[in-house]
């Protein structure tokens, strides 16, 4: 089982490195708490790889990967209009009320787990379970989830120092836009061309209305020079 645990364990924490679940795990500590991500990266990641091993070890079977990628990406879609709200919404002028964690978690752990179930680390569990003790390749991959996705959630954290919370908002919604975009075309479509020039259209709009509304607002700011006083 030990020898299994830490093969999984450097499968799985390789294969996340640079992939979307980090990318997923950044974009919510830039919102919420990072003990309420982290709880439900590895919730969603106890659930997700032990689906998994189940599927690879005692049934045999794969997971249909098309119909999780087209759930997860309407679930990314309705997370990214709810974030867009949440950073557009009227500003009365007061301290924004803290997030309730279980509404948190809760998205957190279905955006995750829709998101898990299908992709390459998810296969990689199938595929290590068939051939190596189901308990160390659950631990295994569970520990690298969670070690993996805490690297990025301490990115988010430092962006969160750094950035203005309007920013923060809108910077989530155009990574949840992508990611559905991604996932519906390249994912359950399989069209990988377009997906690739659907996020990178995404990324170009996004990146000119940014630049925009930062002349605009350094052009308003700006101060006015002051006549010089009259000869009295």
């Amino acid at each position: 089982m030990l020898a299994a645990a830490l093969l999984s364990f450097g499968v799985v924490f390789l294969a996340e490195l640079g992939d979307r679940s980090q990318l997923i795990t950044m974009t919510y500590a830039l919102r919420y708490r990072w003990w309420v991500v982290l709880t439900g990266v590895g919730i969603a990641a106890c659930v997700a790889h032990g689906v998994s091993v189940a599927i690879g070890h005692f049934l045999g079977l794969t997971l249909p990967a098309q119909p999780m990628a087209f759930a997860a990406a309407i679930a990314f879609f309705v997370f990214a209009v709810w974030t867009w709200r949440e950073g557009t919404g009227g500003d009365d002028g007061g301290v924004r009320p803290v997030r309730e964690p279980r509404f948190a978690l809760l998205a957190v752990v279905s955006s995750f787990l829709l998101a898990e179930l299908g992709d390459k680390t998810t296969l990689a569990t199938v595929a290590l379970a068939s051939d190596h003790d189901w308990a160390g390749v659950w631990i295994g991959t569970t520990v690298a989830m969670i070690v993996a996705d805490g690297l990025a959630i301490a990115a988010g954290i430092l962006l969160h120092r750094r950035l203005p919370e309007g920013l923060l908002h809108v910077l989530a919604s155009l990574l949840f836009l992508v990611f559905g975009l991604w996932l519906l075309f390249d994912g359950a479509l399989g069209w990988r061309w377009v997906a690739v020039g659907a996020t990178a259209a995404t990324v170009l709009v996004a990146t000119i209305v940014a630049a925009v509304r930062f002349v605009r607002a350094r052009s308003v700011a700006a101060p006015v020079p002051e006549a010089s006083p009259g000869i009295a």
